[in-house]
């Protein structure tokens, strides 16, 4: 079993024996035969406390589960019966009962160092669960896992999981960590190769610090885990100027760049240029090695070097496409479809776009192609620049109500505002800066209809 500096076993908080809330239950389901209803806490399995919703999933193969629920002030045991292949039926409010566990790295390079007062609560948290990792793909770091979590990650098949790797040097991943404690990655990873568990990885790219020789490293050590290793995504550090980030520099960090004569930057046109010819290599060996990439890089590369994404065979089902790997493709693909099939609208419609900096190249000359394509339809797509974290901050997701609001103020927008849906929350409620979709509605007088994709904006239109 591997050594860890952190995380010791924990004793059963109030918290933990909380249980999990039950939002949904689906109907017909071995649940809701048994009795339970949204509202209910499911506390315990078979006896034992639940602390997430992963116990369940594992065990809910089983045919007989003896569940404690407690509804209001009253606990109950329900015993439910089912084939054994059928699921539960359950569906949580959140899948961590005893609450999210937080990162213990102080890496110089993370993004919400830098986040200033007035954003969303739950932006200020730190996390770095391997459990949330298994639910959702969250990437984490594999530095506060007990060998209690080893052996559950191990008895539990908790596969695929999303690494956060930087660089496959110990000495220097420490350093970025801010973490002198960090394990060996290459150790961990061997070790979850070797219990069948598959891991997507992310190399986070510092220009002057982990890329070149050090990033063709990481990569060939990366790749030589395959098939276990079933992604490696090259991702460009993100920057928050508002955050004031040389403040948050480790003394080593900082010494390694004042060496280097560099500093804590986005990549230029010239060094995005370079990790692509250095990455692109890679790419075409793998493909004949492995029958795929297997190592893909961010759509900021291809934007800032002014190239052309990849076609989407290249991304082999977008394995990383949450880590913004593929989504111009896509985007680029969904403008296609819409064109082969484009809808008749029942009256002309003016609208207005926003999206951020970066994309807007992309983007501007799609829209004008349905205009083309769709007759009636009008859309002026308006480039906000985010004043919130600074002109180096360049994604869509990234901006702001505040921003948007301050873009648009005196425009004519037409019949209504689509925005991204990446700028909300994952409820589609709430901008990064907590104010929602109506609020900027009542500011510009205009509806403001969120939007996923280019077919998601046309399906609005055409209903309209």
């Amino acid at each position: 079993m591997l050594s860890t500096e952190t995380a010791p076993e924990r004793t059963a908080s109030r918290a933990e024996l909380a249980g999990g809330l039950v939002a949904a239950v689906e109907p017909g389901s071995a649940a809701e035969r048994a009795g339970i209803r949204p509202g209910d806490r499911v506390l315990a399995l078979d006896g034992k406390p639940l602390v997430d919703e992963l116990t369940l999933r594992f065990f809910q193969d089983r045919p007989r589960l003896r569940l404690t629920v407690r509804r209001g002030e009253e606990e109950q045991l329900l015993l439910v019966r089912k084939p054994a292949a059928a699921s539960l039926g359950l569906q949580f409010a959140d899948g961590l009962f005893d609450g999210v566990r937080e990162c213990n790295n102080r890496c110089s390079f993370c993004f919400l160092k830098g986040l200033p007062a007035g954003l969303r609560r739950s932006l200020y948290f730190k996390d770095d669960d391997y459990r949330l990792s298994f639910l959702s793909g969250s990437f984490v770091t594999l530095t506060n896992l007990s060998p209690q979590d080893w052996q559950r990650i191990a008895r539990e098949r908790l596969s695929p999981l999303y690494v956060s790797v930087h660089a496959t040097d110990p000495a220097l991943r420490r350093v970025l960590l801010g973490n002198p404690t960090a394990p060996d990655i290459r150790e961990q990873l061997r070790w979850l190769r070797d219990h069948g568990i598959q891991v997507h990885t992310q190399l986070v790219i510092l220009p002057g610090v982990n890329d070149g020789a050090v990033l063709a490293r990481s990569i060939e050590e990366l790749a030589a885990l395959t098939p276990s290793v079933q992604s490696i995504g090259v991702v460009p550090v993100g920057l928050s100027e508002r955050g004031a980030f040389s403040q948050h520099l480790s003394p080593d960090l900082a010494l390694r760049l004042h060496q280097r004569t560099v500093r804590p930057r986005s990549a230029t046109t010239a060094e995005a240029r370079e990790v692509i010819a250095l990455v692109t290599p890679f790419q075409r060996r793998f493909r004949r090695q492995f029958g795929r990439d297997l190592v893909y890089l961010a759509d900021e590369y291809y934007l800032r070097a002014g190239m052309p994404v990849p076609p989407r065979s290249r991304y082999d089902g977008y394995p990383q496409y949450q880590n913004g790997i593929g989504m111009v493709r896509d985007l680029l693909e969904e403008a296609k479809l819409v064109r082969r099939r484009p809808p008749v609208l029942r009256r002309p419609r003016r609208l207005t776009a926003v999206c951020g900096e970066l994309i807007a190249p992309v983007l501007q000359p799609l829209l004008a192609d349905l205009m083309a394509t769709i007759p009636g339809l009008t859309i002026a797509l308006v480039p906000v620049r985010n004043r919130f974290f600074g002109p180096s901050v360049t994604a869509s997701g990234l901006l702001t109500r505040t921003d948007v609001e301050q873009a648009l103020r005196g425009r004519e927008l037409g019949d209504a505002l689509a925005i991204p849906r990446a700028m909300l929350d994952s409820a589609g409620q709430r901008f990064l800066d907590e104010g929602t979709p109506a609020d900027l509605a009542q500011a510009l007088g205009v509806p403001v209809v969120p939007v996923a994709g280019l077919r998601e904006l046309v399906r609005w239109v055409a209903c309209q």
